[in-house]
Protein backbone atom coordinates (compact mmCIF):
# COMPACT_ATOMS: atom_id res chain seq x y z
CA UNK A 1 0.00 0.00 0.00
CA UNK A 2 1.32 3.43 -1.13
CA UNK A 3 2.38 6.08 1.97
CA UNK A 4 2.58 9.45 1.54
CA UNK A 5 5.43 11.58 3.11
CA UNK A 6 3.33 13.65 6.00
CA UNK A 7 6.56 15.89 7.46
CA UNK A 8 5.51 19.54 5.76
CA UNK A 9 8.01 21.59 3.39
CA UNK A 10 9.09 24.78 4.02
CA UNK A 11 10.40 27.31 1.14
CA UNK A 12 13.08 29.96 2.30
CA UNK A 13 14.53 32.82 1.72
CA UNK A 14 17.65 34.48 2.98
CA UNK A 15 21.08 35.70 4.31
CA UNK A 16 24.03 33.21 4.66
CA UNK A 17 26.77 34.35 7.28
CA UNK A 18 28.91 35.85 4.28
CA UNK A 19 26.11 38.00 3.42
CA UNK A 20 25.14 35.60 0.52
CA UNK A 21 21.35 35.52 -0.40
CA UNK A 22 20.33 31.63 -0.52
CA UNK A 23 17.40 30.19 -0.90
CA UNK A 24 16.19 26.93 -0.96
CA UNK A 25 13.31 23.78 0.56
CA UNK A 26 13.83 22.05 3.73
CA UNK A 27 11.64 19.42 6.34
CA UNK A 28 10.17 20.51 9.23
CA UNK A 29 7.15 19.60 11.44
CA UNK A 30 6.77 23.38 12.17
CA UNK A 31 7.74 26.96 11.58
CA UNK A 32 9.84 27.09 15.02
CA UNK A 33 11.75 24.00 14.03
CA UNK A 34 12.50 25.43 10.39
CA UNK A 35 13.69 28.08 11.98
CA UNK A 36 15.79 26.65 14.06
CA UNK A 37 17.40 24.46 11.33
CA UNK A 38 18.00 27.64 9.20
CA UNK A 39 19.96 29.34 11.98
CA UNK A 40 21.83 26.25 12.47
CA UNK A 41 22.76 26.65 8.88
CA UNK A 42 24.34 30.20 9.41
CA UNK A 43 21.26 31.29 7.37
CA UNK A 44 19.12 34.20 8.62
CA UNK A 45 15.36 33.80 6.90
CA UNK A 46 13.62 36.82 5.00
CA UNK A 47 11.15 34.39 3.92
CA UNK A 48 9.55 31.29 5.16
CA UNK A 49 6.27 29.66 3.44
CA UNK A 50 4.90 26.07 4.15
CA UNK A 51 4.82 24.20 0.74
CA UNK A 52 3.36 20.88 2.92
CA UNK A 53 3.66 17.79 1.56
CA UNK A 54 2.57 18.26 -1.42
CA UNK A 55 -1.20 18.01 -3.19
CA UNK A 56 -1.73 15.66 -6.32
CA UNK A 57 1.26 14.70 -8.38
CA UNK A 58 3.25 16.81 -6.33
CA UNK A 59 2.84 13.95 -3.62
CA UNK A 60 6.15 12.57 -2.78
CA UNK A 61 4.88 8.89 -2.64
CA UNK A 62 6.80 5.59 -1.90
CA UNK A 63 6.17 2.11 -1.94
CA UNK A 64 7.09 -0.57 0.91
CA UNK A 65 9.52 -2.63 -0.55
CA UNK A 66 9.99 -1.30 -4.13
CA UNK A 67 11.74 2.14 -3.09
CA UNK A 68 15.63 1.87 -3.48
CA UNK A 69 17.50 1.84 -1.00
CA UNK A 70 21.23 3.92 -1.21
CA UNK A 71 24.13 2.09 -2.88
CA UNK A 72 27.41 1.91 -1.39
CA UNK A 73 28.68 4.28 -3.63
CA UNK A 74 25.99 7.07 -2.43
CA UNK A 75 27.37 6.19 1.02
CA UNK A 76 30.79 6.77 0.11
CA UNK A 77 30.31 10.07 -1.55
CA UNK A 78 28.28 10.68 2.30
CA UNK A 79 30.96 10.11 4.42
CA UNK A 80 33.05 11.50 2.20
CA UNK A 81 31.62 15.38 1.76
CA UNK A 82 30.67 15.30 5.65
CA UNK A 83 34.59 14.20 6.64
CA UNK A 84 35.53 17.09 3.82
CA UNK A 85 33.29 19.46 5.41
CA UNK A 86 33.86 18.75 9.67
CA UNK A 87 37.85 18.80 8.47
CA UNK A 88 37.57 22.23 7.65
CA UNK A 89 35.74 22.86 10.56
CA UNK A 90 32.24 23.14 9.32
CA UNK A 91 29.75 22.04 12.24
CA UNK A 92 28.18 18.37 12.03
CA UNK A 93 24.83 20.31 11.38
CA UNK A 94 25.10 22.18 9.00
CA UNK A 95 27.48 19.60 7.12
CA UNK A 96 24.29 17.24 7.17
CA UNK A 97 22.09 20.42 5.75
CA UNK A 98 24.67 20.77 3.17
CA UNK A 99 24.84 17.65 1.73
CA UNK A 100 21.27 16.59 2.16
CA UNK A 101 20.28 18.91 -0.63
CA UNK A 102 23.01 17.51 -2.95
CA UNK A 103 21.96 13.74 -2.29
CA UNK A 104 20.03 12.29 -5.25
CA UNK A 105 18.36 9.10 -3.68
CA UNK A 106 15.26 9.94 -2.19
CA UNK A 107 15.60 7.49 0.65
CA UNK A 108 19.26 8.59 1.83
CA UNK A 109 18.37 12.17 1.25
CA UNK A 110 15.16 11.83 3.49
CA UNK A 111 17.27 9.82 6.48
CA UNK A 112 19.63 12.47 6.67
CA UNK A 113 17.05 15.22 6.89
CA UNK A 114 15.86 13.06 9.57
CA UNK A 115 19.65 12.43 11.22
CA UNK A 116 20.44 16.17 11.21
CA UNK A 117 16.63 17.01 13.10
CA UNK A 118 17.88 14.35 15.53
CA UNK A 119 21.74 16.16 15.92
CA UNK A 120 19.89 19.35 15.98
CA UNK A 121 18.01 18.38 18.84
CA UNK A 122 21.03 17.46 21.14
CA UNK A 123 21.28 13.77 19.47
CA UNK A 124 24.68 12.57 19.09
CA UNK A 125 25.97 11.46 15.52
CA UNK A 126 26.43 7.87 16.30
CA UNK A 127 23.21 7.57 18.39
CA UNK A 128 20.67 9.08 15.37
CA UNK A 129 22.55 7.18 12.92
CA UNK A 130 21.69 4.01 14.89
CA UNK A 131 17.98 4.53 14.55
CA UNK A 132 18.28 3.87 10.97
CA UNK A 133 19.73 0.26 10.47
CA UNK A 134 18.04 -0.29 7.04
CA UNK A 135 19.79 2.78 5.90
CA UNK A 136 22.88 2.96 7.54
CA UNK A 137 25.29 0.31 7.62
CA UNK A 138 26.61 -0.96 11.69
CA UNK A 139 30.32 -0.27 10.80
CA UNK A 140 29.06 3.62 10.23
CA UNK A 141 27.42 3.61 12.96
CA UNK A 142 30.73 2.05 15.34
CA UNK A 143 33.79 3.66 13.35
CA UNK A 144 31.76 7.52 14.13
CA UNK A 145 31.00 6.45 17.49
CA UNK A 146 34.76 5.73 18.23
CA UNK A 147 35.67 8.98 16.45
CA UNK A 148 33.70 11.14 19.10
CA UNK A 149 35.00 9.39 21.26
CA UNK A 150 38.17 9.74 20.67
CA UNK A 151 38.00 13.13 19.12
CA UNK A 152 38.68 12.39 15.46
CA UNK A 153 35.46 12.62 13.75
CA UNK A 154 36.76 13.62 10.54
CA UNK A 155 39.28 10.92 10.07
CA UNK A 156 36.84 8.25 11.33
CA UNK A 157 34.60 9.29 8.51
CA UNK A 158 37.24 9.23 6.07
CA UNK A 159 38.51 5.95 6.90
CA UNK A 160 33.92 4.88 6.49
CA UNK A 161 34.57 6.63 3.16
CA UNK A 162 37.50 4.73 2.01
CA UNK A 163 35.84 1.34 3.36
CA UNK A 164 32.62 1.61 1.30
CA UNK A 165 34.70 2.63 -1.56
CA UNK A 166 37.10 -0.25 -1.35
CA UNK A 167 33.60 -2.08 -1.10
CA UNK A 168 32.54 -0.64 -4.30
CA UNK A 169 35.04 -0.88 -6.05
CA UNK A 170 35.19 -5.07 -4.98
CA UNK A 171 31.49 -5.79 -6.34
CA UNK A 172 32.46 -3.64 -9.45
CA UNK A 173 34.91 -6.36 -9.97
CA UNK A 174 33.18 -9.10 -9.08
CA UNK A 175 30.02 -7.69 -11.35
CA UNK A 176 32.58 -7.00 -14.24
CA UNK A 177 33.16 -10.86 -14.36
CA UNK A 178 29.97 -12.04 -14.24
CA UNK A 179 28.32 -9.85 -16.16
CA UNK A 180 28.93 -11.58 -19.76
CA UNK A 181 28.17 -15.03 -18.95
CA UNK A 182 25.23 -14.37 -17.65
CA UNK A 183 24.08 -12.61 -20.75
CA UNK A 184 25.39 -15.16 -23.02
CA UNK A 185 23.19 -17.51 -20.93
CA UNK A 186 20.01 -15.30 -20.73
CA UNK A 187 20.70 -14.74 -24.70
CA UNK A 188 20.82 -18.56 -25.52
CA UNK A 189 17.42 -19.09 -23.02
CA UNK A 190 15.87 -16.53 -25.45
CA UNK A 191 16.97 -17.87 -28.34
CA UNK A 192 15.94 -21.52 -27.78
CA UNK A 193 12.52 -19.93 -26.29
CA UNK A 194 12.27 -17.99 -29.65
CA UNK A 195 13.19 -21.33 -31.83
CA UNK A 196 10.52 -23.62 -29.85
CA UNK A 197 7.60 -20.88 -30.10
CA UNK A 198 7.60 -19.66 -33.43
CA UNK A 199 9.98 -21.85 -35.74
CA UNK A 200 9.65 -25.51 -34.27
CA UNK A 201 5.80 -25.49 -34.72
CA UNK A 202 6.49 -24.47 -38.68
CA UNK A 203 8.83 -27.59 -38.93
CA UNK A 204 6.05 -29.89 -37.10
CA UNK A 205 3.39 -29.36 -39.47
CA UNK A 206 5.61 -29.93 -42.53
CA UNK A 207 7.36 -32.98 -40.93
CA UNK A 208 3.28 -33.62 -40.03
CA UNK A 209 1.77 -33.55 -43.93
CA UNK A 210 5.16 -35.77 -44.81
CA UNK A 211 3.46 -38.58 -42.33
CA UNK A 212 6.70 -40.21 -41.36
CA UNK A 213 7.58 -41.14 -38.37
CA UNK A 214 9.81 -38.04 -36.09
CA UNK A 215 13.44 -39.16 -34.80
CA UNK A 216 13.73 -38.92 -30.94
CA UNK A 217 16.07 -35.84 -30.97
CA UNK A 218 13.09 -33.84 -32.65
CA UNK A 219 10.14 -35.12 -31.49
CA UNK A 220 11.76 -33.91 -28.34
CA UNK A 221 11.85 -30.20 -29.78
CA UNK A 222 8.02 -30.49 -31.02
CA UNK A 223 6.93 -32.37 -27.02
CA UNK A 224 9.22 -29.19 -25.67
CA UNK A 225 7.37 -26.83 -28.02
CA UNK A 226 4.30 -28.26 -27.18
CA UNK A 227 4.76 -27.55 -23.39
CA UNK A 228 6.26 -23.94 -23.66
CA UNK A 229 2.93 -22.07 -23.66
CA UNK A 230 2.19 -23.67 -20.12
CA UNK A 231 5.78 -23.29 -19.08
CA UNK A 232 6.94 -20.22 -20.00
CA UNK A 233 3.74 -18.44 -17.79
CA UNK A 234 4.90 -20.64 -14.74
CA UNK A 235 8.45 -20.38 -15.06
CA UNK A 236 8.07 -16.34 -15.47
CA UNK A 237 5.31 -16.29 -12.37
CA UNK A 238 7.60 -18.74 -10.48
CA UNK A 239 10.46 -16.05 -11.09
CA UNK A 240 9.11 -12.91 -9.82
CA UNK A 241 7.72 -14.81 -6.77
CA UNK A 242 11.11 -15.87 -6.24
CA UNK A 243 12.76 -12.74 -6.70
CA UNK A 244 10.21 -11.15 -4.41
CA UNK A 245 10.78 -14.20 -1.50
CA UNK A 246 14.75 -14.04 -2.06
CA UNK A 247 14.61 -10.32 -1.67
CA UNK A 248 12.59 -10.80 1.51
CA UNK A 249 14.41 -13.57 3.15
CA UNK A 250 17.74 -13.47 1.76
CA UNK A 251 19.47 -11.68 4.79
CA UNK A 252 17.52 -13.47 7.43
CA UNK A 253 19.53 -15.83 9.42
CA UNK A 254 17.54 -19.31 8.97
CA UNK A 255 18.13 -18.73 4.81
CA UNK A 256 21.79 -17.71 5.41
CA UNK A 257 22.18 -20.92 7.17
CA UNK A 258 21.74 -22.99 4.25
CA UNK A 259 22.83 -20.66 1.28
CA UNK A 260 26.30 -19.17 2.40
CA UNK A 261 28.11 -22.80 3.28
CA UNK A 262 26.77 -23.87 -0.51
CA UNK A 263 28.75 -20.21 -1.91
CA UNK A 264 31.64 -21.55 -0.39
CA UNK A 265 31.49 -25.02 -1.71
CA UNK A 266 30.37 -24.04 -5.67
CA UNK A 267 32.60 -25.60 -8.18
CA UNK A 268 35.00 -22.49 -9.59
CA UNK A 269 33.17 -20.02 -7.93
CA UNK A 270 33.37 -21.02 -4.26
CA UNK A 271 36.81 -19.90 -4.38
CA UNK A 272 35.99 -16.54 -5.81
CA UNK A 273 33.02 -16.32 -2.92
CA UNK A 274 35.39 -17.06 0.11
CA UNK A 275 37.89 -14.43 -1.20
CA UNK A 276 35.35 -11.97 -1.10
CA UNK A 277 34.22 -12.63 2.09
CA UNK A 278 37.23 -12.64 3.36
CA UNK A 279 38.42 -9.44 1.97
CA UNK A 280 35.73 -7.97 3.52
CA UNK A 281 36.17 -9.66 6.81
CA UNK A 282 39.78 -8.04 6.72
CA UNK A 283 39.47 -4.31 5.58
CA UNK A 284 36.45 -3.81 8.21
CA UNK A 285 38.37 -5.35 10.79
CA UNK A 286 41.41 -3.11 9.85
CA UNK A 287 39.23 -0.24 9.99
CA UNK A 288 37.44 -0.49 12.99
CA UNK A 289 40.94 -1.18 15.27
CA UNK A 290 42.62 1.64 13.30
CA UNK A 291 39.77 3.59 14.55
CA UNK A 292 40.16 2.84 18.42
CA UNK A 293 37.13 0.42 18.35
CA UNK A 294 37.92 -2.68 20.84
CA UNK A 295 38.45 -5.71 19.74
CA UNK A 296 35.65 -7.73 20.97
CA UNK A 297 33.07 -4.81 19.65
CA UNK A 298 35.23 -4.99 15.99
CA UNK A 299 34.80 -8.66 15.72
CA UNK A 300 30.77 -8.70 16.81
CA UNK A 301 30.75 -6.18 14.40
CA UNK A 302 32.79 -7.09 10.98
CA UNK A 303 31.05 -10.45 11.81
CA UNK A 304 27.72 -9.55 10.54
CA UNK A 305 29.50 -7.19 7.96
CA UNK A 306 31.52 -10.02 5.92
CA UNK A 307 28.37 -11.25 3.77
CA UNK A 308 28.97 -14.93 4.91
CA UNK A 309 27.34 -16.79 7.47
CA UNK A 310 30.62 -18.77 8.06
CA UNK A 311 32.62 -16.24 8.81
CA UNK A 312 29.83 -14.99 10.85
CA UNK A 313 29.15 -17.92 12.98
CA UNK A 314 33.52 -18.80 13.22
CA UNK A 315 33.66 -15.27 14.65
CA UNK A 316 31.30 -16.09 17.50
CA UNK A 317 33.50 -18.94 18.64
CA UNK A 318 36.43 -16.32 18.11
CA UNK A 319 34.74 -13.60 20.25
CA UNK A 320 34.26 -16.52 22.82
CA UNK A 321 37.92 -17.50 23.21
CA UNK A 322 39.11 -13.92 22.93
CA UNK A 323 36.95 -13.13 25.75
CA UNK A 324 38.53 -15.82 27.87
CA UNK A 325 42.24 -14.04 27.39
CA UNK A 326 43.55 -16.03 24.37
CA UNK A 327 45.75 -14.47 21.36
CA UNK A 328 43.38 -13.42 18.45
CA UNK A 329 45.54 -15.94 15.93
CA UNK A 330 45.26 -18.89 17.87
CA UNK A 331 41.48 -18.20 18.53
CA UNK A 332 41.03 -17.74 14.98
CA UNK A 333 43.34 -20.61 13.64
CA UNK A 334 40.55 -23.21 15.53
CA UNK A 335 38.42 -22.41 12.36
CA UNK A 336 38.79 -23.29 9.34
CA UNK A 337 37.71 -20.48 7.08
CA UNK A 338 40.53 -18.54 8.08
CA UNK A 339 43.60 -19.15 5.88
CA UNK A 340 46.64 -20.00 7.63
CA UNK A 341 48.52 -16.68 6.26
CA UNK A 342 45.76 -14.68 7.51
CA UNK A 343 46.33 -16.22 11.01
CA UNK A 344 49.99 -15.94 10.82
CA UNK A 345 49.17 -12.23 9.84
CA UNK A 346 47.20 -11.62 12.77
CA UNK A 347 49.64 -13.44 14.91
CA UNK A 348 52.38 -10.91 13.69
CA UNK A 349 50.40 -8.22 13.96
CA UNK A 350 49.77 -8.91 17.83
CA UNK A 351 53.23 -9.50 18.24
CA UNK A 352 54.32 -6.23 16.88
CA UNK A 353 51.53 -4.12 18.07
CA UNK A 354 50.33 -3.11 14.67
CA UNK A 355 47.27 -5.56 13.84
CA UNK A 356 45.02 -3.07 11.78
CA UNK A 357 47.97 -2.17 9.76
CA UNK A 358 48.38 -6.15 8.98
CA UNK A 359 45.19 -6.77 8.53
CA UNK A 360 45.24 -3.96 5.32
CA UNK A 361 48.07 -5.89 3.81
CA UNK A 362 46.31 -8.69 4.21
CA UNK A 363 42.91 -7.21 2.53
CA UNK A 364 45.15 -5.45 0.18
CA UNK A 365 45.92 -9.18 -0.75
CA UNK A 366 43.01 -10.76 -0.93
CA UNK A 367 41.53 -7.58 -3.08
CA UNK A 368 44.21 -8.29 -5.89
CA UNK A 369 43.66 -12.26 -5.49
CA UNK A 370 39.53 -11.41 -6.17
CA UNK A 371 40.89 -9.49 -9.25
CA UNK A 372 43.01 -11.91 -10.73
CA UNK A 373 40.21 -14.74 -10.18
CA UNK A 374 37.51 -12.28 -11.74
CA UNK A 375 39.82 -11.77 -14.97
CA UNK A 376 40.58 -15.71 -15.27
CA UNK A 377 37.00 -16.65 -14.33
CA UNK A 378 36.13 -14.47 -17.03
CA UNK A 379 38.71 -15.48 -19.89
CA UNK A 380 37.30 -19.17 -19.04
CA UNK A 381 33.89 -18.60 -18.84
CA UNK A 382 34.01 -16.84 -22.63
CA UNK A 383 34.90 -19.83 -24.34
CA UNK A 384 32.80 -22.06 -22.89
CA UNK A 385 29.86 -20.21 -23.05
CA UNK A 386 30.60 -19.40 -26.26
CA UNK A 387 31.12 -23.62 -27.23
CA UNK A 388 27.62 -24.15 -25.14
CA UNK A 389 25.26 -21.66 -27.14
CA UNK A 390 26.65 -23.37 -30.14
CA UNK A 391 26.23 -26.53 -28.96
CA UNK A 392 22.51 -25.56 -27.69
CA UNK A 393 21.88 -24.33 -31.29
CA UNK A 394 23.48 -26.74 -33.33
CA UNK A 395 21.56 -29.83 -31.44
CA UNK A 396 18.25 -27.94 -32.29
CA UNK A 397 19.37 -26.95 -36.20
CA UNK A 398 20.47 -30.40 -36.51
CA UNK A 399 16.92 -31.93 -34.81
CA UNK A 400 14.74 -30.41 -36.85
CA UNK A 401 16.32 -30.85 -39.99
CA UNK A 402 16.96 -35.32 -38.92
CA UNK A 403 13.61 -35.86 -40.53
CA UNK A 404 14.69 -34.65 -44.13
CA UNK A 405 17.87 -36.20 -43.86
CA UNK A 406 16.00 -39.53 -43.71
CA UNK A 407 13.37 -38.76 -46.51
CA UNK A 408 16.48 -37.99 -48.46
CA UNK A 409 17.85 -41.27 -47.66
CA UNK A 410 14.56 -43.03 -48.20
CA UNK A 411 14.57 -41.65 -51.93
CA UNK A 412 18.09 -42.30 -52.36
CA UNK A 413 17.96 -45.98 -51.91
CA UNK A 414 14.42 -47.04 -53.57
Amino acid sequence: MATIAKTPQWAYKGTDASGKAVKGVLDATSEAQAIQQLKGRGVIPDKLTEKGAGTGLQQEISIPGLERGPSLKDLALLTRQLATMVGAGVSILRALAIVRDQIENPKLRRTVGEIATKVESGTALSAALEEFPLVIPPIMVHLVRAGETGGFLDKSLVMVADNFEAETKLRGKVKAALTYPIVVLIVALVGVAAMLIFIVPVFEKMFSDLGSSLPAPTQLLVDLSHAMPIVVPIVLVAAIAFAIWWGRAKNTESVRRIVDPIKLRVPVFGKLNKKIALTRFTRNFATMLASGVPILQSLSIVGATSGNYVITSSLDSVQASVREGRPIAESMATADIFPDMLVQMVGIGEESGSIDQMLEKTADFYDDEVETMSSQLTAMLEPLMIVFMGALLGFMIVALYMPMFMIFQSIQSM
